[in-house]
């Protein structure tokens, strides 16, 4: 199983061995280690993954759920 959560002020934490990241053309792209972080401030000097850049631009978002019916 694959499970994504998304952090406040910050990234998309994914866990899971079934995940494929592919580039614009399908090309892989393989995490450093798992689990990972994509990144979702667009500050990140290692796109598409985390670098911590969230923290020194000061990035907000907070998500929240819809709960199930």
């Amino acid at each position: 199983m694959t499970k994504i959560t998304v952090r406040n002020n910050g990234s998309l934490f994914v866990e899971g061995d079934d995940v494929t990241i592919v580039d614009a053309a399908g090309q892989p792209i393989e995490p450093a280690k798992r689990p990972f972080s994509l990144c979702r401030c667009g500050a990140s000097e290692k796109k598409p993954f985390c670098d911590g850049a969230h923290n020194r631009v000061g990035f907000q978002s907070v998500c929240t759920g819809t709960p199930k019916a």
